[in-house]
């Protein structure tokens, strides 16, 4: 009886643990569970998405617009090759900075400076215009870039970044340059910088205000869900053509959209990370960081740096080849690509970035350096074809003049020895005709014909 009574006591205590544990945890922390299956996804080629122009040319121009800035920033207008001649591993060019700037000539423009006859560069009366479009959607856009960070910040665990983080993906986020240089004119009050233990220097955002994310914004829309906390939200699922999921994952993945959502912007201290629920909140993380971004596309091995700080697994880029109705990789340009399928195939559910619009027009400019070049390349080989074949007119022209005088040199040997064999011939008839008196004439005949004959012959030498 005794027995009984502490077996029901150790009951109850476990039954009022568990009560007291369910007030204090999160609802995630009970139905965690870790039911994928790890099996080999065969990656599927779709070239609808390789065919992206501003994603497989982004690597070509953020060389170009790096360059672009400088020549802008001049006072002058234009720069000296020696300027930007040893920076070309700060600027990402690839090659030897003067060659890379003759490899776009829409954009850049090489005349000879007023010093030791350096070569200058100064941009083209297109690349200028278009670059104050830019510099005015900068201006007109400040909010939309502001919040842009705010949300990348507010992701983070500590609310925080630091600042070298932030430089890595501002080319991504469609930051300028400088934006971080002039805090006071960029950012706003919620934005704070702090000084790191290790020496960095990270910037701070704070926020009282829960911010959603664009899927739950989408979800929203579509009355699928009130904004409430833990809500079953499903991923839209946008098939490559010819895609097809073995049973047991498509199973897995049925499940997988039935599982409550975890916002970014949410803590995530007591979260299991073996668990399904915790895939999900890599793969929303993922899908909010790429909706951030200009061309929702971003180098794979360049969102590694964030792996640290938005809590994410240590082979998060997984996620990337177990969702391929969420995620593209493309490994076009020899470079693995993350590319979120639904900013192309549902436009109207991720807000446009607004530099889009100027990167494309940077990308026509660059398209139309190559028919410059091309036309250059053409016009080269075309007066070098010339030029041969004037050579060989002329070298034509010189040996039948030669030929000419050789044959003329010949028919005058054949006259004069056709008129020494006549002459020949009459002395001797007229030595057996008529005696001495013609034999003499004809003698002398004979001399003045030879005597004249040597004469031609140093002449015609």
């Amino acid at each position: 009886m005794l027995f009984l009574r502490r077996s029901i006591t150790r009951t109850l205590e476990e039954v009022l643990g568990t009560r007291s544990f369910l007030k204090s945890s999160p609802c995630y922390a009970c139905i965690q569970r870790a039911t994928y299956v790890n099996v080999y996804m065969k990656w599927k080629k779709d070239r609808s998405y390789d065919s992206i122009e501003t994603i497989f040319r982004s690597l070509e121009l953020r060389p170009v617009t790096a360059l672009k800035n400088c020549i802008a920033r001049s006072p002058d207008g234009c720069i000296p090759i020696s300027e930007v001649s040893k920076r070309g591993r700060e600027l990402d060019v690839p090659v030897k900075v003067a060659k890379f700037l003759r490899s776009y000539p829409s954009v850049f423009e090489e005349f000879v400076g007023p010093q030791y006859n350096l070569p200058w560069f100064r941009l083209t009366p297109k690349a200028i215009e278009i670059d104050k479009e830019e510099k005015a959607i900068y201006e007109d856009q400040k909010s939309d870039l502001r919040l842009r960070l705010k949300k990348l910040i507010l992701m983070s665990r500590d609310k925080r970044l630091p600042v070298r983080i932030v430089l890595g993906v501002q080319w991504y986020l469609g930051l300028p340059d400088d934006f971080l240089k002039n805090p006071e004119y960029n950012l706003d009050e919620s934005f704070r910088f702090l000084d790191l233990e290790d020496g960095d220097r990270a910037i701070a955002v704070d926020c009282v205000e829960t911010l959603q994310s664009v899927l739950q914004i989408n979800a929203m829309e579509r009355g699928e869900c009130n904004g409430g906390w833990m809500e079953p939200i499903a991923f839209p699922f946008f098939p490559s053509k010819g895609l097809r999921l073995k049973r047991k994952i498509s199973g897995w993945l049925d499940d997988f959209q039935k599982l409550p959502y975890i916002s970014p912007y949410e803590d995530i201290s007591d979260l299991n990370p073996d668990s399904d629920i915790a895939e999900k909140r890599v793969v929303g993380v993922l899908h909010e960081l790429l909706s951030l971004f200009v061309e929702h596309a971003a180098q794979r091995k360049k969102l590694l740096c964030l792996k640290k700080y938005l809590q994410l697994p240590q082979k998060f880029h997984k996620a990337f080849e177990r969702h391929p109705h969420i995620f593209y990789l493309s490994m076009k340009a020899n470079t693995c690509t993350a590319i979120l399928k639904e900013a192309y195939r549902d436009k109207t559910s991720i807000t446009r970035h607004p530099l889009s619009t100027v990167r494309m027009k940077y990308i026509a400019l660059m398209r139309d350096s190559e028919r410059i070049l091309k036309e250059r390349r053409f016009k080269n080989c075309t007066v070098s074809d010339q030029s041969l074949d004037s050579l060989d007119t002329n070298s034509e022209s010189s040996s039948s003049l030669d030929a000419d005088a050789n044959s003329d040199l010949s028919s005058d040997g054949h006259q004069l020895e056709s008129k020494e064999k006549f002459i020949s011939l009459k002395m001797s008839e007229l030595r057996e005709e008529e005696g001495g008196q013609g034999y003499d004439m004809l003698k002398e005949e004979e001399e003045r014909v030879e005597r004249n004959g040597v004469e031609e012959r140093e002449d015609n030498i």
